[in-house]
């Protein structure tokens, strides 16, 4: 039978804006593992040109209830803010956009078709959907099978007269998928995750720059927290640096490192397991000195140690990779004559080293600061750097730049000192 989606060619025509066949993708393996599988298999063939004649995404997950269908293939929304493609904020589950993703096929493909099997109390039961670009607001479907004693349950989604080729699949959407899915197949290892090609598993230790896992033990309660940290090449798409934390498992919650969306592409995930965790209120702080009734809450001296043991952990794992960029940084500058032109070589051998030195230290604080800046506003920062360091203004200059972005203690002396003692190298050159 046929069945109308409730979407406009307008609403069709923003979802294009907003996803790509990179995305498109990634969306159906999403579906899966939100469907409850562990397994996700991405099967294509193609022919002596290149060109992809085939291409299956199938899961293990519970299926789609043909009593659901409607639920399932109708919710289609033309407004801007539900469309986005958007991860949710504290939890890794239901990840995938039912409804709006399930369309996204027309970016590589012609055609789809949902052949699934789902599980009632009347046994198990087969059924196919079918969509085409030509009409993408109407669906077919067929679940007409009898009842089967034994099966399997899952959804294997067939596309058909592709519009991408097997170099296209090979070379962008699966480097694409591995930092789409690498967190969350880390995440949930101990539960065998896997997305299959042809047969063999996505590997994704080439975005792994280093991992590290340790035990963090709070003394006077010895609670512990086993800790992995993971150290990525590339950034993970939409998902970010994040802090996991679990019990048995099974994650509770995850929010952002304190070291995230801080411009330097320091991109990492922090997997915390804990007993800790299982009745924990991750929602708010309690009042002070107000004693959870069941479970823990930020306020713990517990979660207080661990954090402060995580953060600073982070800023030392940080460091190296800051200093590398940093030099990079200066590379850069020297590239697009960032730098002063100094009225001699001597004046220019015996202040430039200094002005690196300083630009390098504020680099490694906050790269925020170095961020976003066209040539011009680049030369304008440092040159005005420049022109600070032969004046008496170092504490002045720190206040200036702890009104811009927050400095700790330690943060605030480290560059007080560069910058005095930058200061008093310069006024022995005259």
């Amino acid at each position: 039978m046929a069945e109308k989606v409730n979407i406009t060619s307008k609403g069709i025509q923003k979802v294009l804006k907003n996803y790509n066949e990179k995305q498109a993708i990634a969306e159906y393996i999403w579906n899966g593992f939100d469907a409850h599988a562990d397994t996700i298999r991405i099967n294509y063939t193609f022919n002596e040109l290149d060109s992809l004649e085939t291409l299956e995404i199938s899961d293990n997950g519970y299926g789609i209830d043909f009593n659901r269908l409607k639920q399932k293939f109708d919710p289609f929304y033309e407004s801007e803010k539900a469309i986005q493609i958007a991860a949710p904020k504290h939890t890794s589950k239901m990840h995938g956009r039912n409804g709006v993703g399930r369309l996204t096929f027309f970016t590589f493909a012609n055609s789809a078709t949902w052949d699934t099997t789902y599980k009632t109390e009347k046994g198990y039961h087969h059924g196919s959907i079918h969509i085409d670009t030509k009409g993408l607001n109407d669906y077919t479907s067929n679940f007409s099978s009898p009842p089967a004693q034994s099966a399997v349950t899952g959804t294997k989604v067939s596309f058909l007269n592709l519009k991408i080729s097997k170099v296209d699949l090979e070379l962008s959407v699966i480097p694409f998928l591995i930092n789409e899915f690498c967190w969350f197949i880390e995440l949930n290892k101990d539960k065998n995750y896997s997305i299959l090609i042809n047969g063999t598993t996505l590997n994704f230790s080439g975005n792994i720059k280093e991992v590290e896992e340790f035990d963090l033990v709070y003394p006077k309660t010895e609670e512990t927290f086993k800790i992995k940290y993971v150290h990525w090449n590339e950034a993970l798409h939409k998902e970010l640096s994040k802090y996991y934390f679990l019990a048995d498992g099974e994650e509770i919650y995850k929010d952002y490192t304190t070291l995230n969306k801080k411009s330097d592409d320091y991109f990492h995930s922090v997997y915390i397991e804990s007993d800790f965790f299982r009745d924990f209120n991750f929602k708010s702080f309690e009042n002070e000195g107000q004693v959870a009734l069941f479970g823990a809450a930020k306020s713990s001296a517990e979660y207080r140690f661990l954090m402060k043991e995580l953060t600073d952990y982070l800023k030392g794992k940080r460091k190296p990779f800051l200093k590398e960029y940093a030099d990079k940084l200066i590379e850069s500058y020297e590239q697009d004559g960032i730098f002063p032109l100094y009225h001699t070589e001597r004046e220019a051998k015996l202040k430039k080293p200094g002005l690196i030195i300083v630009i390098k230290a504020l680099y490694e604080i906050e790269p925020k600061l170095f961020g976003s800046l066209n040539i011009d506003q680049k030369k304008t920062f440092i040159r005005f750097l420049n022109l600070l360091l032969d004046s008496n203004q170092c504490e002045n200059v720190c206040d200036l730049l702890n009104d811009i972005v927050e400095l700790d203690e330690e943060e605030r002396n480290e560059l007080v000192a560069v910058f005095e003692s930058t200061r008093l190298n310069r006024l022995e050159i005259h």
